[in-house]
């Protein structure tokens, strides 16, 4: 059996060496010629995969090692009877994570304290859901929007406008929608952004074309009281360097860029694929997870979480990073954003830290609502 995957997802030969023959590719420029003695293959969200990639192909089985689908034709694959599969949830901890450490981080150099805040969050999905139940143990006020949820009922959601209007930091969490009911495209246009509270901060980690980013360059000139945060970008991997210098912190689509949610999502299309091919499952996901190299601290005097949270990811060095992209001919900056990521060093999540040591009631219990281990002596 023939496999292609993207070149970014990990352990593949580990997972699926014994599946197969492993071909790696660069996920943004795959084309049907690649494909043409495939039978597996596994994407991320950069490459679209539709009748134009697959017509004529021997591909049966795709699989996306990613919670979001908006790049899969899902209806030309069943029309052709290819298996699909994706990997909901594979990097919602490391997503809710790097929200985590930019609103901390954000909290210490602006000086406001985040349970003063009343956060906002749209989309509660994978990402929104597993946000929530964290911000909620921090005991942060919280407001809820998912149109789709909210017409099942069982949860307490509010309007859209409500929520524009109330919260001080939004988080968008959004799948990218173009049809249907409730789109998401656009959704926070010149209309919404003008309606947003003094000193707001707007964190896009979901997707880029959720806000309407000429409408964003324009109120973000308007109003220099707003902090935007952008991990997506419409018009991914070009980048409007025009709105580059409003935003706080950018970053290359990587929120989700934890190694351990990275090698959960291949796992996943690993199962996933086992089970299309009728084989029994190997090890488990732990055997293929490698220790952490900082996996134990000792609390000291003044031990703070952003502390913690900085030993195991810096936004303000992919930040940096980025920028220093952004002065590149406009023809090399697509490829140098793919380069970061492709390159992005090893991160890994909350729980692979455990902390010891004399910790005081209140920071202990903030550690584990954050998703520390922690270990009293």
């Amino acid at each position: 059996m023939n496999i292609v995957a993207d070149e970014n997802i990990p352990a593949l030969q580990a997972l699926l060496g014994s599946l197969g023959t492993v071909r790696t590719l660069p996920g943004r420029s795959m084309t049907a010629a690649d494909l043409a003695d495939t039978d597996v293959l596994l994407v991320r969200s950069i490459t679209r995969v539709d009748r134009a990639l697959l017509e004529g192909t021997p591909v049966r089985f795709v699989g996306t090692a990613t919670i979001g689908m908006d790049h899969v034709d899902q209806a030309y694959l069943r029309e052709q009877s290819i298996a699909f599969s994706s990997a909901p949830g594979c990097n919602a901890d490391a997503v809710v994570e790097y929200v985590l450490t930019v609103l901390y981080s954000l909290a210490a150099e602006q000086g406001f304290v985040l349970r003063d805040k009343t956060v906002g969050i749209i989309g509660v999905g994978n990402v929104g859901s597993r946000l929530q139940r964290r911000l909620q143990r921090l005991g942060i006020n919280l407001l809820l929007n998912d149109p789709p949820r909210a017409a099942e009922g069982g949860e307490s959601f509010v309007s859209l406008d409500r929520l524009l209007d109330e919260a001080d930091i939004l988080c968008l969490h959004t799948p990218l929608v173009t049809a249907g009911p409730h789109p998401t495209q656009h959704l926070l246009g010149a209309a919404q952004l003008k309606r947003l509270r003094a000193g707001a901060i707007v964190l896009n980690a979901g997707r880029g074309a959720a806000i309407d980013g000429a409408a964003l360059l324009q109120v973000a000139g308007q109003r220099p009281d707003l902090t935007l945060v952008l991990d997506v970008w419409e018009n991914e991997p070009g980048i409007d360097t025009a709105l580059a210098p409003f935003v706080r912190l950018g970053s290359p689509h990587i929120a989700g860029y934890s190694l351990d949610g990275k090698i959960r999502g291949t796992y996943m299309l690993y199962q996933a694929l086992c089970q299309h091919l009728g084989l029994p499952e190997a090890a488990p996901l732990q055997d293929y997870l490698p220790a952490a190299s900082v996996p134990r601290v000792e609390a000291g005097p003044g031990l703070t979480p952003l502390e913690l949270m900085r030993l195991l990811y810096d936004p303000y060095r992919d930040d940096r990073a980025l920028r220093a992209t952004l002065g590149l001919p406009q023809a090399q900056r697509g490829v140098a954003f793919d380069r970061l990521r492709k390159e992005y060093p090893v991160r890994r999540e909350f729980d692979t830290l455990t902390v010891t040591g004399r910790l005081a009631p209140a920071l202990a219990e903030e550690l584990v609502a954050l998703g520390f281990r922690v270990e009293l002596s």
